[in-house]
């Protein structure tokens, strides 16, 4: 009899152990949530924009109606017009089988790699809203060895490639980087964006070191007048009165001569500016702020934009495809800002962009102008600024904790 009561009781508890295991296999299962929807209910599947397409013919094909459609094309007006749908873009959609036909609830159409549309047809609703993919930022230290442009060196390191766009920015003012050198070598400190374990960019720079012609030129981040800018080991700042250059990512076909044989018309005659060849329509950026002296075209030289700035300082940009828009006779420019795009216009074997300076009416080489720094960190400042130097430079130069490093802007104030 006992016996038998002890089996019972064996069998009441297995079945008991048996069914809490299930609730809490059940309460631990997780819906598969994707941008934003409960996708366990849905046939699943990515797509990319064919040429041609258009959202009438995609949607059309899972049986939305025109009505629908026009409903959308109104609700998506000011987030993602319907019109701007790009061929090779890619889009997911939710299906699910209805008694009798396959019926689509939700497409998803990626505008990036990090936002999207979700575009929603359930029942007889139109619905659309916004979301972003997370990103996860990773804090990265890398360092390379220039072996022929910054580019390469990025390349070559397996960097992030908008890292080469990050340093160029912040270096602009002081890096010539059409006279770098093999050897020069470069430090940064920066945030890395990844979705998932796919890398989408870069964010913040907490700091950089650049070795070019044997001195090292450091970038501290450091915030003054309400901005975040960048300062030399000194406190002055690295922003200087002129940018290195007009444009990015080329190279110098012709420097600064009192005699160079013209390769159009074969005349030895002076060349007061350097080429920077470059593919045609590449932005050209004003060197520094001032006013738009001189818009015209020229035989020879094609179309020119001539900028007076401060100092008795004059820039001339020749052989432009084109002007910016709002470039006028008097408009007021800023430093940094796209004013025209390279051509070959005028007496030109390739697109390139011709840049002079002038200090009065006297041409002077571009390439040899002593840069002015603007203002150095002030007085106010100073102590705090090399709290946050001693930091940068330390990680810069080595290893330390990370109750040590530079996170966050207000440890820069």
């Amino acid at each position: 009899m006992k016996r038998f009561i002890y089996i019972i009781l064996a069998v009441v508890l297995a079945f008991s152990l048996s069914s809490c295991s299930s609730k809490r296999g059940a309460k631990e299962h997780k819906a598969n949530i994707i941008f934003g929807i409960n996708a366990d209910n849905y046939t699943i599947e990515r797509k990319e924009v064919a040429s041609g397409e258009s959202w009438g013919k995609i949607l059309g094909s899972y049986g939305i109606g025109t009505k629908k459609v026009l409903r959308l094309d109104q609700l998506t007006k000011d987030i993602c017009p319907l019109r701007t749908i790009r061929a090779g873009a890619h889009y997911t959609t939710f299906t699910r089988q209805d008694s009798t036909s396959v019926a689509l609830d939700h497409l998803v159409y990626e505008k990036n790699i990090v936002d999207y549309v979700v575009f929603s047809f359930v029942g007889d609703s139109v619905a659309v809203r916004e979301g972003q993919r997370e990103v996860e930022i990773r804090r990265k230290k890398s360092s390379a060895t220039i072996s022929s442009s910054l580019w390469g060196a990025i390349m070559e390191a397996e960097l992030p490639y908008s890292l080469a766009s990050e340093m160029e920015d912040i270096y602009q003012w002081t890096v010539d980087f059409f006279g770098i050198q093999q050897g020069d070598s470069f430090t940064v400190i920066y945030d890395e964006k990844f979705i998932d374990t796919l890398s989408v960019g870069v964010g913040r720079v907490w700091g950089a070191k650049f070795t070019h012609r044997g001195k090292d030129i450091y970038a501290i981040p450091f915030e003054q007048g309400g901005k975040l800018q960048y300062w030399e080991e000194d406190g002055g700042s690295l922003r200087k009165q002129l940018l290195k250059a007009p444009l990015k990512f080329t190279r110098i076909s012709s420097k600064f001569s009192h005699a160079r044989l013209h390769p159009v018309t074969k005349k030895v005659r002076p060349h007061h500016g350097v080429d920077y060849a470059a593919p045609s329509g590449t932005p050209v950026r004003a060197v520094a702020d001032g006013v738009v002296t001189v818009k015209t075209r020229k035989k020879a030289d094609g179309n020119i934009l001539k900028i007076k700035h401060p100092g008795n300082l004059s820039s001339g940009y020749l052989h432009l495809r084109g002007f910016a828009k709002g470039i006028k006779v008097g408009a007021r420019v800023s430093q940094g800002q796209v004013i025209g795009y390279v051509g070959s216009t005028g007496y030109s074997t390739g697109p390139h962009l011709d840049f002079r300076l002038w200090k009065g009416s006297t041409p002077i080489n571009p390439l040899k102008v002593p840069q002015k720094p603007a203002e150095p960190i002030s007085n106010d400042n100073k102590v705090k600024f090399e709290q946050v130097k001693a930091q940068v430079m330390a990680e810069l130069n080595g290893e330390v904790p990370d109750s040590m490093k530079i996170t966050n802007i207000e440890m820069c104030r």
